[in-house]
């Protein structure tokens, strides 16, 4: 199958579990998505129980052909965090700006050697038939640190959380996936023996040169909006920042992500203030929206139906399992302590504002990218069945019981 085939087959999957969810199973879009296609593949995996391994050895050679890593990373990634950030207002980041920043950077900086120490330490609890690197532990918390601005943004906004609380969460995953991803760029240049660069150089490089092509690229794309008054050009503008300027960005060796959320921030806030008439805003937000849509809709598929190439190994999944916990741990610890140290400066928050941020600190496809971007090994299977593990947790019960937080 080629390319075009593949994506035929994915969206003609992603259109009929949508209607069957929308019809019957009635859940939000992107969990019931997800939720359908985990137990299709896990009702193939118990078909080959049975002898019936044509169906799964299909499915299985078609994953296969899909590189999870690189279709997120490198394709659709852009698409979701432009789409997210063409939509935050940018004086409500203002406003946050101090808690943003440290749950972004300080936060995930923690929050990656309390996961990575917590789970060497586990690991040393099992006989598992090899030796853990710790680099390994704290690559996966790295990568599972973050919160997700996918399952963030496509969830919160239809648990109506208060006003304060939804900034935090949709600022705080705009910026932390970016700064996981550098740091996990970091870590996992420690295992190459080759690998000359210090950590500094690696972070200064890749955030930094990250937020200043950003604002590079979203203030050239601002200039020639603002010349021009024709909807169809001034969209097709900012996919140049995304399918043209992101992959320019890797090139570069500078942060994508970071690159694309700031862009988009300039071009959601002063372009669409400055820039735009109100024909081209209304076609703007209509064409991003649909586009966010339709990519959820097949990330959420696609994560789903990763179930067939993960190691369902009994301790893997049980250390998966006690990893939850750990990780939301971790999370109240990373929120906590910054909140309580910003209250005693004079900031006000929200009531509950701990709990709330704990819980909807979601994790999505990012952090399974990722883990497939690790080298191939028994390592790697262990690391990739725990994050997925806390991501099915995340998405499906934090992900569902979110606006029952809210509510009470």
């Amino acid at each position: 199958m080629d390319v075009i085939e593949i994506s035929g087959l994915l969206i003609t999957m992603a259109a009929l579990f949508s209607y069957v969810n929308y019809r019957f199973v009635k859940l939000p879009m992107t969990i019931g998505l997800m939720t359908i296609t985990i137990v299709l593949s896990l009702m193939l995996k118990g078909l080959e129980v049975l002898g019936v391994t044509h169906l799964e050895t299909q499915l299985i050679g078609l994953m296969g052909k899909i590189d999870f890593e690189v279709v997120l990373m490198e394709s659709m990634l852009s698409f979701l965090l432009f789409a997210g950030a063409l939509h935050v207002n940018i004086n409500d980041l203002k406003d946050k700006r101090w808690a943003i920043g440290i749950f972004a950077s300080a936060g995930v900086l923690a929050s990656t050697f309390i996961i990575g120490g917590g789970l060497y330490w586990l690991l040393g609890q099992f006989s598992l038939g090899f030796d853990v690197n710790i680099v390994y532990c704290l690559l996966f918390g790295a990568l599972i640190s973050p919160t997700d601005p996918i399952a963030v943004m496509s969830l919160l906004s239809k648990a109506k959380a208060p006003k304060g609380i939804e900034i935090k969460l949709c600022g705080e995953s705009l910026f932390n996936d970016g700064i996981g991803v550098v740091i996990f760029v970091v870590l996992l240049g420690m295992l190459d023996v080759d690998h000359h660069h210090s950590i500094t150089h690696t972070l200064l490089q890749e955030a930094g040169g990250g937020l200043v092509m950003g604002l590079a690229v979203g203030w050239l794309a601002y200039i020639l909006i603002k010349s021009i008054d024709n909807y169809h050009v001034e969209i097709i503008i900012t996919l140049a920042i995304v399918m043209g300027a992101y992959p320019l960005a890797h090139a570069l060796h500078t942060s994508g992500p970071l690159m694309v959320v700031v862009a988009g921030l300039l071009i959601g806030n002063k372009g669409r203030a400055f820039a735009m008439s109100d024909k081209t805003v209304s076609h703007l937000d209509t064409f991003w929206e649909l586009m966010d849509e339709i990519l959820n809709a097949i990330l959420f598929l696609l994560i789903g139906l990763e179930v067939v190439v993960i190691s369902l190994n009994g301790r893997y999944l049980l250390i998966g399992v006690i990893m939850i916990g750990l990780c939301l741990l971790s999370r109240f610890v990373c929120v906590a302590g910054p909140i309580v140290v910003l209250k005693k400066c004079g900031r006000t928050f929200s009531p509950n504002v701990i709990r709330l941020l704990t819980w909807g600190g979601l994790r999505g496809g990012i952090a399974v990218a990722l883990a497939l971007a690790l080298p191939k090994g028994e390592q790697r299977d262990l690391i990739l069945t725990v994050t997925y593990v806390v991501v099915v947790f995340s998405i499906l019960i934090q992900g569902m019981t979110i606006k029952y937080l809210v509510k009470k």
